[in-house]
């Protein structure tokens, strides 16, 4: 759904709360298809954003991870070079 939204499991070091407000305010921005909400609707966009990151941090702490944490650095390139190859097989068609 929102692309911009990180996955915030199992990651070493341990997920942030700015991290998680981070990807509540996009999935509240998708939702509500703005990125700036008007004065009047300013106060239930933050409430909104408060708690989808009570509901996501309460999320993160209660999985049980199986596999060995990510490193976030090796996962942001292993995305890097992803993105990279989506682009040059657009540009090659």
């Amino acid at each position: 759904m929102c692309r911009s939204i990180q996955p915030l499991h199992n990651y070493d070091p341990p997920v942030t709360v700015d991290e998680v407000r981070a990807a509540a305010l996009q999935y509240v921005r998708k939702v509500s298809g703005t990125s700036k909400p008007a004065r009047v609707n300013q106060a239930v966009f933050d409430a909104a954003v408060e708690a989808v990151t009570a509901a996501t941090s309460t999320l993160v702490a209660a999985l049980v991870a199986t596999s060995p944490p990510h490193n976030r650095e090796i996962e942001r390139l292993r995305a890097r070079a992803r993105r990279e190859r989506v682009q040059l097989r657009v540009i090659a068609k």
